[in-house]
Order: C-alpha cells, then structure tokens, then sequence
C-alpha cells in the first residue's frame, strides 16, 4: 500500500510516499481504508516540531471503510463506513495512508448519506468546537438540539474550521451565534455556516457592534487568538461567562487585564482536545456524530467551508496549504470510494 511517512521533524520537504506492507490489526484494533483524510494545523506542527522515534504517518483525521478487525472488536464491522479521530495522537499510524490501524474506540460510524469529506472534517474541529461550547460554569456538557437554547455565542475567525464547527454545532443546539470575521469573503462563509449575526472587526468597533447584537453580552466565546480579541472578549462577554480558548497566537502569551475579568467572574477555558477527560471526549464524540447524522455538520464552499483538495503524493503541499493559511477544509483524497 502506498504511506506517507516522515523519520525527522521539518519542513514538508521530509514527507515521503513509499509502498508498505498492509498490517493485521492487533487485538481492539480495528484497519481502515482511507478514502479521504483531513489536515490540521496540529499535523503540520507535529512534523514541523517534534521528531518521531520511528517511522511517523502525519493526519489525524480521515474517513472511510472498516477493512478488517482485530480480536475482541465488536463495536464496528468489516465494511462499515467510518470516521476517525486522534488517529496519529502518541502512535505512528496516521491517516496519510491507504490503509490504517486505528483503536476501535475512535472509529465512528459514519451514515451513509454523511460524505467521507464530512466524515474526514469532524475529528479535531469539530470535538475542539464541543469542548468549547461545553466549557460553561452552567452549561451543558454535552451538546443536543435545545441545549444551547436562550444562549449567546460569540465565534471569533468564523471561517476557520474550528469556527465553522462551533458556528454549526451552537445553531443546532440552539443557540443565537454572532461570528467575528476580518473580510467581507469571510463574512459570507460564516453566514453560510449558519451565524445569525456576522461582524468584519477590520471595518467596526468589534466590542460595541457585538453589543449592539447582544446588549446584555455574550454567554460564551469560542477565541482563536485570544491573545489578541482578550480586550474585547472581557468587553462583550457576560458576567459569569467564559472564554474558550483553543489556539494560541504565535508568542504564546495572553495578557489578562485581571480587573476587569475579576469584576465580571470570567472564566478563562484553555483546551486542546488531545488531552480533554476521556469522559468530555466520549460526549463529544456522541454529540458529533448525531449532530453529523442530522445533517448539521456539512461542508464545502455552500456550507461555509470551502474544500481544497490534494492526492496522497501531494500530502506535503497539503500540509503546506493548511500551514500558509488557507481558507476553509483541506483534504486528501487517498482512496477511491
């Protein structure tokens, strides 16, 4: 079968694509064909930053069909359509390649009338995006249509993935969400998300036509750079409300002005969604794929997030794409359906 692999940690230039041996499944293993695997931000930091022991396949989300299962799994059958996630998270066998071994606990069914892209979309955006949502003093802990019902949500970089997530995810369970956006291009991928209320922070006082939306604030904001929107989250946010944060700018630092969160009870919520409790990753997990399995998760340009598309041979200049920024979903096309 053919592999993407990296034996170093660097540019994309230390990916390679060979032909391996397809692997047995090992007992509450279960083997994979991959038709579509998605790239994170974490895929490229992780090959950029941290060299493997042995032999690394990069991805960590992908979508396709069960091949073959090890002793014990009885949870997922051979040919079932399936999603994948935290694939590559502490093993070598990521979803750059034809055919992976995943533990059975985070292969997912996926519906048939789900695509594979969505499938291969859901893992790290959309559990992030869970997490997030979840993280209130008074909030639900895991996401259902209603559940979010008489919330405010602020979704800052709206047209990220993450965001995109969070946007779908808040509307199906109900909540109003208002999205912050830095063009009028992002402006109307996130209106094609499902945002109520969409702001471009680069034309408005973003703090005052958020209140203006939300007079009496925010519930909660799910932050992509909390670093640098810390001022206005802490100026829209409600009293008791929280601050998710899921991606750090590029110092890593936040500076808190602590009068200000003090007199409001903020919560600072900081997440990544490798390590969450197994319990927190369970309900996400749950929630995505009925969210998923009710048609609230879609993607694509219509939906908000446009797909950019690569072959196996090409992961490194797909992992490049993500890594210089581009905009919406980008995927690997690895197998024929």
């Amino acid at each position: 079968m053919r592999a993407v692999t990296y034996t170093t940690s660097g540019t994309s230039s230390v990916l390679a694509i060979s032909d391996v041996p397809v692997v047995h499944p090992s007992a509450g293993e279960v083997r994979v064909r991959i038709v579509v695997s998605g790239v994170n931000p974490t895929d490229w930091k992780a090959r950029a930053y941290s060299a493997p022991a042995e032999p690394q396949v990069p991805n960590q989300d992908g979508a396709g069909y069960v091949d073959e299962v090890g002793a014990g799994v009885t949870s997922i059958s051979v040919g079932d359509r399936v999603w994948v996630w935290d694939a590559s998270y502490g093993r070598s066998q990521g979803t750059a390649q034809e055919y992976a071994l995943v533990p059975a606990t985070q292969v997912v069914q996926l519906p048939d009338d789900v695509s594979f892209d969505v499938g291969a979309s859901l893992g790290i955006p959309a559990l992030t995006a869970h997490r997030a949502l979840t993280a209130t003093e008074h909030g639900p802990s895991q996401l259902a249509p209603g559940a979010l019902q008489g919330h405010s949500i602020l979704v800052t970089g709206g047209a990220g993935a993450v965001g995109h997530a969070a946007i779908q995810l808040a509307r199906w369970a109900g909540a109003t969400v208002i999205a912050t956006v830095s063009s009028d291009d992002k402006a109307a991928l996130a209106s094609s998300a499902g945002a109520h209320h969409v702001v471009n922070y680069r034309e408005a006082d973003a703090a005052a036509a958020i209140l203006r939306l939300a007079p009496a604030g925010v519930d909660s904001i799910v932050d992509v750079n909390v670093s640098a929107n810390v001022a206005t989250d802490l100026a829209v946010i409600k009293p008791g409300g929280t601050i998710a944060s899921y991606a750090p700018d590029s110092s890593g630092v936040v500076t808190v002005p602590v009068g200000d969160a003090m007199r409001k009870n903020v919560r600072f919520q900081f997440l990544l969604t490798y390590t969450v409790t197994d319990e927190q990753k369970r309900l996400a997990v749950a929630a995505v794929s009925a969210a998923a399995l009710a048609g609230a998760l879609p993607v694509g340009l219509e939906h908000g997030l446009p797909l950019t598309r690569f072959a196996l041979s090409d992961t490194a200049a797909a992992h490049d794409a993500v890594e210089s920024g581009t905009v919406g979903k980008v995927l690997i096309d690895v197998s024929e359906v």
